[in-house]
């Protein structure tokens, strides 16, 4: 019962804040920490974590109070299976492998289609402002925004995992399941349609 207090303290005090990216050595060593039973070390793994594996998890289930209730477990099962971190090489990837493995086990359990790649969904307006958009134009972010929303499903999904979320191609790769070469195609699409959508909104040269 000592997970599920601890994962309540962390939402009672709302700590869902996203750091959008790092340090692949600081976030393992965090890992080792929890798998001590650092409870401090599980409230930071939280505070890190809980929002971006929200966000990945809606994408698949296509519900907000599921995706919390699915990336809840998946911090509770971390808590419980603690030791197991000291054999997990990179805990960002298998925190997202660990998320999309609990939400189609729900949509296996609800009898609903079978997930794929071209199907996920997620709304880049609900997700914190990148240091990226920070330095353009309130109006200019609009437009950014609108534009990464009108990406097909897929480009969508990745922009957001590596613009966002911080991950690298390959960590993307290994939680979707797809080849690294298909994320540096897609990114390439993301990128243009971006370009196209703002051309007209850029300052001439």
């Amino acid at each position: 019962m000592k997970c599920f207090q601890l994962l309540l303290t962390c939402r009672e005090k709302n700590i869902n804040r996203v750091v959008q990216t790092s340090d692949h050595a600081t976030t393992q060593v965090l890992a080792a920490r929890v798998a001590t039973g650092d409870e401090q070390a599980y409230k930071q793994l939280f505070r890190q974590f809980y929002k971006p594996l929200c966000q990945f998890a809606s994408s698949i289930v296509k519900s907000n109070e599921q995706a919390e209730e699915i990336a809840s477990d998946v911090f509770v099962n971390i808590w419980k299976n603690r030791e197991r971190l000291l054999q997990v090489t990179n805990l960002k990837v298998y925190l997202y492998v660990a998320t999309r493995n609990t939400a189609l086990n729900y949509l296996n359990q609800q009898q609903l289609q079978y997930f794929s790649v071209d199907e996920l969904s997620v709304d880049m307006k609900a997700a914190d402002n990148t240091p990226e958009q920070l330095l353009i134009s309130g109006e200019m972010a609009k437009k950014m925004a609108d534009a990464v929303n009108n990406l097909p499903p897929r480009c969508k999904v990745i922009y957001k995992l590596i613009r966002e979320d911080g991950l690298k191609y390959k960590e993307v790769a290994s939680i979707l399941e797809i080849s690294v070469n298909t994320i540096d195609v897609q990114m390439a699409i993301a990128c243009k349609k971006i370009s196209e959508s703002l051309r007209l909104y850029l300052p001439k040269r």
